[in-house]
């Protein structure tokens, strides 16, 4: 499999696109005024405690306190005796969302190349995407040996064949920006940034920037140079796949270069079309995200069983591209076309589960319900795309649904028999609507038969710009 990486840098917003065989994977987005809080570490100042959720308010200098979580046993210790006014160093794991404040914990990692620092805890885990056993034996005992006492290291994934020379460098870094982190919080006053996470671009080529990517293009000649640095540094290796791009002829912009404009206006459509015929619906709740799977134009070749069941399994692997493109998290409820075989149901989730692998989102597959509805999990931790690039319509407000030109019609008519019983029938109103409502008005009589029940001249002015559910009466002398 081919994996390119294309980063679009502008002074206002940062895009980074990953493809997986020429197909768009994953999209991330940062916004160089609002950035992001996810990683950032606060010295800040308990606000308020609410025993009765084990939880406290952090005032981290931001317009909305952070929500520090106690009740789990490895923080409760740790957070047991926080009183009002008492300053805590804490690290963003949630960014906030909709009315909600970032979600900060007391657990403080430090990502680096191949490990993560966890100065606070002292523990070693080992990425479960590294599934050798033999390989998982010899990190653990490399990690038991370079890591500071008292401290804790993740190994990652990327982590896997390197050397101990490789993971003591990286140690050596996350230890003294450790050690300068921590001067810097004794010295500052609450609430305080204390650590801001890397940008979006170093963090791809930390993150995601492995020996399998072939192609990494920039377009920025400022990131290019940052990106060559910082690998001259971590994996001078991947310095060949770096490839800077300058506009030119019809390649004007990158993103259209590779095509990928279009596909992310796509991402604002709930359906989704499969290759087979049928489709996917996807739709956003406050508590979680539903998705349909319909066999919409597939007939199939044989029976409607086998029909089913081909739908279902092109629906599993579009299904983990779009949890991926999306970056939808939280519960996740999958309804696939009934299956009447347990042979179907169990080759339909291990597709569903292999796909999900190539995701670097933690997941969790709970399996078929008796309702036959497949329950999932993923990982939330920033905000997702359309949460990003989108605003809640001003005519519906989110709803999805504006009232139609009947119902509108039904409520001019309401309130035009409220305005005969306040005062005395008479005089010239004007109606101004919608065109589709003016439309259902002036149609097939309506009107005279208005004007007959009210006792006033009315006419109707149709308003192009006007939200669909609004009008306005406006009285007219004679």
């Amino acid at each position: 499999m081919s994996k390119s990486i294309i980063a679009s840098v502008m002074p206002e917003e940062t895009r980074v696109a990953l493809l997986e065989d020429n197909e768009l994977m994953e999209i991330s987005v940062e916004r160089s005024e609002s950035g992001h809080l996810v990683g950032n570490i606060y010295k800040g100042r308990v606000k308020n405690i609410l025993p009765g959720m084990q939880a406290a308010f952090v005032d981290i200098g931001r317009d909305k306190n952070a929500f520090l979580y106690t009740g789990d046993a490895g923080r409760q210790a740790a957070c047991q005796h926080l009183t009002v006014g008492q300053d805590v160093l804490v690290q963003i794991a949630k960014d906030a969302m909709g009315d909600k404040g970032p979600r900060a914990t007391i657990s403080l990692t430090l990502p680096g190349r191949y490990i993560v620092l966890m100065p606070n805890v002292d523990y070693i885990g080992i990425s479960r995407r590294i599934e050798e056993e033999s390989e998982r034996e010899r990190l653990r005992g490399l990690a038991e040996t370079i890591r500071p006492a008292g401290m804790g290291v993740i190994v990652r994934t990327v982590a896997a064949g390197k050397s101990q020379e490789e993971l003591t460098k990286d140690m050596a870094y996350l230890a003294n920006m450790w050690s300068n982190l921590s001067a810097r919080a004794k010295r500052a006053n609450a609430p305080a940034l204390i650590y801001r996470d890397a940008d979006l671009v170093v963090r791809i080529v930390r993150d995601y920037l492995t020996s399998d990517v072939t192609e990494f293009v920039i377009d920025s000649q400022e990131a290019y140079n940052r990106v060559i640095d910082l690998l001259k540094f971590i994996s001078p290796e991947l310095i060949g796949c770096v490839q800077l791009f300058q506009a030119g002829g019809q390649d004007y912009d990158l993103f259209s270069r590779f095509h990928l404009d279009t596909q992310l206006e796509e991402l604002r459509n709930r359906r989704v079309e499969l290759a087979c015929g049928g489709y996917l619906v996807i739709d956003h709740t406050e508590a979680l995200t539903v998705i349909d799977v319909n066999t919409g134009k597939f007939v199939g070749n044989t029976n409607l069983s086998e029909t089913v069941f081909q739908t279902n399994l092109e629906a599993a692997a579009q299904i983990a591209r779009q949890l991926r493109l999306r970056d939808i998290g939280g519960i996740i409820i999958i309804d696939f076309i009934d299956m009447d075989k347990p042979e179907q149901r169990a080759a339909v989730l291990a597709v569903l589960e292999t796909e999900l692998k190539r995701d670097r989102t933690k997941f969790n597959v709970f399996g078929i319900t008796s309702l036959g509805l497949v329950e999932m999990t993923r990982k939330k931790a920033r905000q997702n795309l359309n949460g990003m690039l989108y605003s809640p319509c001003p005519c519906c407000l989110g709803k999805g649904r504006i009232k139609s030109p009947e119902t509108v019609a039904i409520d001019i008519k309401r309130e035009l028999r409220k305005l005969n019983n306040r005062s005395r029938p008479g005089g010239r109103l004007l109606l101004q609507v919608h065109p589709q409502v003016a439309e259902f008005l002036t149609r097939q009589g309506e009107f005279k038969r208005l004007e007959q029940e009210t006792a006033r001249t009315l006419s109707v002015e149709a308003t192009p710009g006007i939200n669909p559910e609004v009008f306005s009466l406006l009285w007219k002398p004679d």
